[in-house]
């Protein structure tokens, strides 16, 4: 993996966080938040990064297939031209689509009316080993529900408290949760919808409805406000990211998304079979031609995947020290309006009670392992000598389980031998004796 140079002066991670205060009307939507270089320093470090985002992501859906339990959710909310779609584009599509699950909520259908607002969410979260892509969320339900007036003013705090409920619930299942708020100004967001009318291969992209939105824009930003200060938390934190350059908020996103992969510090899904075992089966259906190339192959394939790991390690390594603090920013003390929400009604997402409460445990990350290896002497070689070792110890267990038998006869005959010897010994000693006695 080709390194590029890291321009962040601090992570998207911090320099992105929402606080508990967010005042949007003082934004600069065309800022590049941490970033210190421009548009072309920007699309070779993304191009590097997504090298690394794709082998974190294979790594991810090994995990998934082997009876893993971790997954990560990349929650994309944002109005007309924000450029949710390009962000599915040109960040999510730099991986195998294949563990992938993307999901867009548009108008809720008959039948989604007919349950609580969560439900149609919480059957679209993602597998274990997957990344689940929203397009837009749950938050249509705090955000056009509040400005086009189907929910009371007074039932959005109990939403709040039910949709930070149910998040806390997402993450102690074992899902990483990445939200991130795409915020384009006003007069660019003009200039798309302008755009996607003056181009004929654009007019599908073009709603009528969006006029209305810009009407209503001020009541959006209120309602963006409000959610991304009641709802950003520690363990599903708000990123405010700046879309006026579309080239930054790609960047921002595949290096939120690339750093909460890094952190879950997956390693390739140990077999339940023996590798050797195998071979042997597998030898027994190739021809000797065939054998003599695999055997000619294997020490090039070994010394390719050395490579690979050495280069990934050191990807991990550059990502996992980039310039600012390491994890999430301390978010709002607790969740407002937590005492008065309601429960959403349903299981949680791991099947089991619908009021976890606190925080998912503590996982190691690829920066406390590194760290603990730098404590160690001899790092990595000395992991490499244990697995070692204990390698030959399980050999030398096998060794002895196969001659145990043998062994266990041994050892009787030598017990035998050995009580006959005594047995012998004692006789002819009782027999001196008693001839002395004798004697005397």
């Amino acid at each position: 993996m080709a390194d590029a140079e890291n321009l962040w002066s601090t992570r998207p991670a911090s320099a992105l966080r929402a606080g508990p205060e967010v005042d949007l009307a003082t934004l600069d939507r065309s800022a590049t938040p941490g970033w210190e270089g421009g548009k072309n320093e920007a699309r070779t470090f993304m191009a590097a990064r997504g090298r690394l985002l794709s082998e974190l992501q294979e790594r991810l859906f090994a995990h998934g297939r082997s009876g893993g339990d971790r997954s990560v959710l990349l929650i994309v909310q944002g109005l007309d031209t924000a450029g949710k779609g390009g962000i599915v584009r040109h960040v999510v599509g730099m991986v195998d689509p294949q563990g992938v699950a993307l999901r867009a909520f548009g108008v809720p259908t008959a039948e989604e009316r007919r349950h609580h607002y969560l439900w149609r969410v919480r059957r679209a979260l993602p597998r274990p080993g997957l990344i689940g892509v929203f397009d837009r969320s749950h938050y249509e339900d705090v955000l056009v529900a509040r400005v086009d007036g189907t929910v009371e003013e007074d039932a959005l705090p109990r939403r709040f408290s039910e949709i930070n409920r149910f998040e806390r619930q997402i993450a102690a299942s074992g899902t990483t949760i990445v939200k991130v708020a795409l915020l384009v100004s006003y007069e660019e967001q003009g200039l798309r919808l302008m755009k996607r009318l003056d181009r004929p291969d654009k007019h599908w992209k073009y709603d009528p409805g969006d006029v209305d939105t810009r009407r209503d824009w001020d009541a959006y930003q209120a309602a963006y406000a409000d959610v991304l200060a009641r709802t950003s938390t520690d363990v599903a934190p708000w990123h405010v990211v700046p879309v006026d350059r579309k080239w930054y908020a790609r960047l921002a996103v595949t290096e939120l998304l690339t750093q909460a992969l890094v952190d879950l510090d997956l390693d390739w899904p140990r077999p339940r079979w023996r590798v050797d075992a195998q071979k042997r089966r597998l030898a027994a259906t190739m021809s000797e031609e065939s054998l003599q190339q695999a055997a000619a192959n294997a020490e090039e394939e070994i010394a390719a995947y050395h490579q690979d790991e050495a280069e990934f390690a050191a990807a991990v390594a550059r990502a996992d020290t980039s310039p600012g603090p390491s994890g999430p920013a301390p978010g709002p003390a607790g969740d407002p309006g937590e005492q008065d929400g309601q429960d959403d009604g349903g299981a949680s997402p791991s099947g089991g009670r619908s009021d976890v409460a606190g925080e998912p445990p503590a996982r190691t990350t690829a920066a406390g392992r590194a760290k603990k290896n730098r404590k160690n002497k001899n790092g990595r070689e000395t992991t490499a000598r244990a697995q070692e070792t204990r390698t030959t110890k399980r050999q030398k267990h096998k060794k002895d389980d196969r001659g145990s038998t043998s062994a266990a006869g041994g050892r009787k005959k030598s017990a035998a031998a050995g009580r006959k010897k005594s047995a012998a010994a004692g006789r002819k000693k009782s027999a001196k004796n008693s001839s002395g006695k004798k004697t005397r």
